[in-house]
């Protein structure tokens, strides 16, 4: 019969922290994204001479 402590695993393995959620990484590739999309919207708006959201 095997010994009690021969059951025990050898190695633990270690919690990985999740990929998803409220991250630094996700929150600073989101405000990121956010950033290049204002500045196209001002190009847009430069380029066509008027707002895109104004309303006719």
């Amino acid at each position: 019969m095997a010994a009690i402590s021969d059951l025990q695993p050898r190695l633990v393995p270690q919690r990985r922290l999740p990929r998803f959620g409220f991250h630094s990484h996700c929150e600073r590739l989101n405000g990121r994204l956010a950033m290049l999309g204002f500045i196209a919207l001002l190009l847009v708006e430069q380029w066509l001479g008027h707002g895109l959201l104004v309303w006719p």
